[in-house]
């Protein structure tokens, strides 16, 4: 295989990635990491640099639309990713004493449980609750639009939901995965937030995660150009594509989407844990 075949190869994973990470709020890694490290032989190292790549492309792409069509809150969002920084900074100092092949097998076990809870339906119907002191303080309600009109929403569970984004970013930290799924999962199932709301505000806030990371992998020379490249040039127009098409889907079909990749994400782990890596 030449060089301009493999730049063509990964650029057709990368666009998949890219429109899989916009469609379900999880980021183009998802794809990008096993893609590369499966499929091409690449150093995981290496792999996780241009995977780094991705997510602040697909985040990027996808958070400009999002935030103008009126998906995803900005407010909430910045307000979450100080618990995920914080989290990921701890996991990273942790990641030296905590048996990563028991924490794997754990975490596929959670997002497995993960993928069975998206699939159970809840309505997203403003219920007219009193709106929780704190939710007021930060101003974390917000709107989003739906066939019939703009819909009001607010945040429930707001300390738990902040806590669960803090696990979010360790597991990030200890694993160097993505923590779009727990994201997702946690402004979904905790904090009640409707499932659109949820998928575009975490795609906006995987690129900060991100962007903080990479400077890591960059320092390091984790970065390759002529890997990075066709990745970032294939998730990015894959990114906007997943955008558009996340406004006119039904959420079930959202919902049966984000559950399959969870699945896929799980045995992937398990697989990588019992000798695959």
């Amino acid at each position: 295989m030449n060089v301009l075949e493999f730049s063509l190869l990964v650029w057709l994973g990368s666009f998949l990635a890219g429109f899989l990470g916009a469609l379900t709020g999880l980021g183009g890694g998802v794809v990008i990491v096993p893609l590369l490290t499966s499929v091409f032989g690449v150093d995981i190292r290496y792999a996780i640099g241009a995977s780094l790549v991705s997510v602040i492309a697909t985040s990027c792409a996808a958070a400009s639309t999002y935030i103008k069509q009126g998906y995803a809150n900005l407010r909430l969002g910045m307000f979450l990713e100080v618990a995920t920084t914080i989290g990921a900074i701890v996991g990273a100092m942790l990641a030296t004493v905590i048996s990563i092949k028991l924490l794997t097998i754990v975490l596929a076990i959670v997002l497995l449980y993960s993928a069975y809870l998206a699939q159970q339906p809840r309505s997203e119907e403003d219920t007219h609750e009193p709106v929780e002191p704190l939710t007021e303080q930060l101003h974390l309600s917000g709107t989003y639009p739906t066939p019939d009109g703009l819909m009001s929403y607010h945040a429930h569970s707001v300390p738990l939901g902040f806590g669960l984004m803090s696990l979010a970013g360790v597991l990030s930290g200890l694993l160097g995965i993505g923590s779009g799924a727990l994201k997702v999962l946690a402004m979904d199932q905790v904090m009640q937030l409707p499932f659109k709301v949820s998928t575009t505000t975490s795609s906006f806030t995987i690129g900060v995660t991100a962007a903080v990371s990479s400077g890591v992998y960059l320092a390091r020379g984790y970065i390759d150009p002529g890997l990075a490249m066709p990745v970032m040039l294939g998730v990015f127009p894959g990114a906007l594509l997943g955008a558009k098409a996340l406004m006119g889907t039904k959420v079930s079909v959202l919902r049966m989407v984000f559950s399959g990749v969870l699945v896929v994400m799980s045995l992937k782990m398990v697989y990588n844990a019992f000798g695959g890596m």
